[in-house]
């Protein structure tokens, strides 16, 4: 008995995405998607979809990274300036405190919700969480 096999292939493949260009539209806080509507509704509170083009967005589980590179990144700009600072002038540490602490509390909240928002893209961009359409458990 002769054996058939079929040219059966699964569904089509999906097309990729961009992850680099969904991080930069994540960076400048707006829809990894479209690249147009809001992907915030407050300062790191992110709208369930998208108000321009209707990509869902509750499905990113961005949780704990955006801190850990938000402060990665903020120690990688901070101690070298101070360091340079102490090398060139050796201020007194409370002038050191009256810099740094500020500088750094500012650069945090500047960074923290482009940081997020790149996770946010880069997880659109792989298909991360249900971002492909498959829900996650």
């Amino acid at each position: 008995m002769p054996v058939i096999i079929e040219n059966t292939q699964g569904p089509a493949p999906m097309p990729s995405r961009s992850w680099l260009g969904a991080m930069l539209r994540g960076f400048v806080r707006r829809c990894p998607a479209c690249g147009s509507g809001p992907i915030f509704s407050g300062f790191i509170a992110v709208r369930d979809k998208c108000p321009r083009c209707g990509e869902e967005l509750h499905h990113q589980r961005a949780d704990d990274a955006p801190p850990y590179f938000t402060i990665f990144i903020v120690g990688h700009i901070i101690i070298p300036l101070l360091l340079v600072v102490e090398r060139l002038w050796q201020p007194d540490y409370l002038i050191h405190a009256a810099i740094w602490i500020p500088a750094t509390l500012v650069l945090t909240l500047l960074l923290m919700p482009a940081v997020k928002g790149s996770i946010i893209g880069l997880q659109w961009a792989l298909r991360m969480h249900g971002f492909g359409g498959k829900i996650e458990e």
